[in-house]
């Protein structure tokens, strides 16, 4: 894996960890929701980084699942993404963080929420593969 595919996918890790440390406290579900979102983002970089498939400055995750489609189809619930898509694209105001149409995300759809995000982080980290280094320079002796 090149080093800013994992870069990436450890700016991912550092949303999931956030995740599994709010889950369970009903105060914090949109704080999660908002996170997921973020991984589901950084997961999907890490593959467009990987694939050299340009359109990183995106932030919408259909548009950027449709850059990845044209190298790797990952089996994702479309619907959860386009929802995790909606809260990111409408939490533009602080009012707004993390809201569902029927306002803030329930402890249940948290979690739902989280591990969406965890799997896809899994599937991708395993599929890429260790970072690979760059060539050393050599010394002379």
């Amino acid at each position: 894996m090149k080093s800013i595919s994992a870069d990436w996918l450890n700016s991912a890790k550092s949303d999931l960890l956030t995740m599994e440390a709010l889950l369970g406290r009903v105060e914090l579900t949109a704080v999660v929701a908002f996170h997921a979102q973020q991984c589901v983002e950084k997961v999907l970089k890490a593959i467009i980084e990987e694939h050299e498939l340009g359109g990183i400055k995106s932030h919408d995750l259909i548009t950027l699942n449709g850059l990845v489609l044209k190298v790797w189809d990952i089996g994702m619930d479309e619907d959860t993404l386009a929802l995790l898509n909606k809260l990111y694209i409408d939490s533009r105001y602080p009012g707004a963080l993390g809201f569902l149409p029927h306002g803030a995300p329930d402890i249940s759809e948290a979690k739902s929420f989280f591990e969406f995000a965890r799997n896809l982080f899994e599937i991708v980290n395993s599929r890429l593969g260790p970072p690979t280094e760059a060539p050393k320079r050599q010394t002379e002796t």
